[in-house]
C-alpha cells in the first residue's frame, strides 16, 4: 500500500531513534525531506548523507509524513507549538516513536486535519546503522484511529518490524513493560559485571555474555509458551 506512493519524510528529533528510523523510510522507498539539528551532526550525517538540516516548523512545512522523535517531557509541547504557528496541514502523516503516549498526544495535529499515528520499535537504539537492521524482525507497538489504523501498520512493516496494536488505555501498562525490560537488564547485567571483576575475571562482559543471551532466551520461549497456553485455555 505505502511503497507505491513515495511519501516525502521529515524528521523531527536528531538523537538516536529519529535519524534511523528516517534511514530505514529512505530504505523502503521515501524521500527523507529534512531533519531538525542535534547534538551530534555528523552521526545523523553518516546515517542521513546529505539531508538538509531546517528548524522543526520548516520540517512540518515541507513534509506529507513527519516522524517525531524527541524525548517524552518534549513530545506534547512541541505537537502543541506547531499546530499554533500553523505548520501541520491537512492530510499529513504524523508519527510519533514515544513509547508512553499513544496517538492522543498529536491531537493538536489532529485539529488541523494531520493524521495522528504512534509507532514503537521495540529496540533499544544505539543512533547508528546498526539499528536499522534490527528493526527487521523486531516487534513495534502501533495506534491511530480506527480509520487509519492500517497505514501505521504499514509503515511498521516498511521498517521491516511486525505491528502490534496498543489500545490508548493501556499505553501506560506498554510503557512500563519497556522501561521494566530495558532498565532491569542494564541494572543486572551491571550488579553481575562488576561482581566478575571483583572476583578477578578480566573481561566481565564476555564471561556473561552467553550465560545472559541463553537465560533470556529461554526466558522469552517460557513466556512465548505460557501465553500460548492461556490463549487455548481461554478457547476451551
Amino acid at each position: 500500500m505505502m511503497r507505491s506512493s513515495r511519501l516525502g519524510v521529515g524528521v523531527i528529533g536528531a538523537g538516536r531513534v529519529g535519524p534511523v528510523i528516517g534511514a530505514a523510510l529512505a530504505g523502503a522507498g521515501h524521500a527523507v525531506v529534512g531533519i531538525t539539528g542535534g547534538s551530534d551532526p555528523d552521526r545523523v550525517e553518516a546515517i542521513l548523507p546529505g539531508v538538509p538540516v531546517l528548524d522543526a516548523t520548516e520540517v512540518a512545512r515541507r513534509s506529507e509524513l513527519v516522524v517525531i522523535a524527541v524525548p517524552s517531557a518534549e513530545l506534547p509541547g512541541l505537537v502543541q507549538g506547531l499546530a499554533d504557528v500553523g505548520a501541520w496541514q491537512i492530510g499529513q502523516l504524523v508519527l510519533h516513536t514515544d513509547p508512553s503516549y499513544g496517538f492522543g498526544v498529536l491531537a493538536p495535529a489532529a485539529s488541523k486535519g494531520a493524521i495522528p499515528l504512534a509507532l514503537h520499535p521495540a529496540i533499544t537504539f544505539t543512533g547508528t546503522s546498526i539499528d536499522v537492521r534490527q528493526l527487521v524482525d523486531a516487534h513495534a507497538a502501533v495506534a491511530a484511529p480506527a480509520a487509519v489504523l492500517p497505514i501505521a501498520q504499514a509503515l511498521a512493516v516498511e521498517l521491516g518490524c511486525e505491528p502490534v496494536v496498543i489500545a490508548e488505555e493501556d499505553r501506560a501498562a506498554y510503557a512500563e513493560a519497556i522501561a521494566t525490560a530495558t532498565e532491569f537488564s542494564r541494572s543486572i547485567v551491571a550488579q553481575s559485571t562488576a561482581l566478575l571483576a571483583q572476583a578477578g575475571v578480566v573481561n566481565p562482559g564476555s564471561y556473561l555474555a552467553t550465560l545472559v543471551h541463553s537465560t533470556i532466551d529461554q526466558a522469552l520461549t517460557a513466556a512465548g509458551r505460557g501465553a500460548a497456553e492461556d490463549g487455548l485455555n481461554s478457547l476451551g
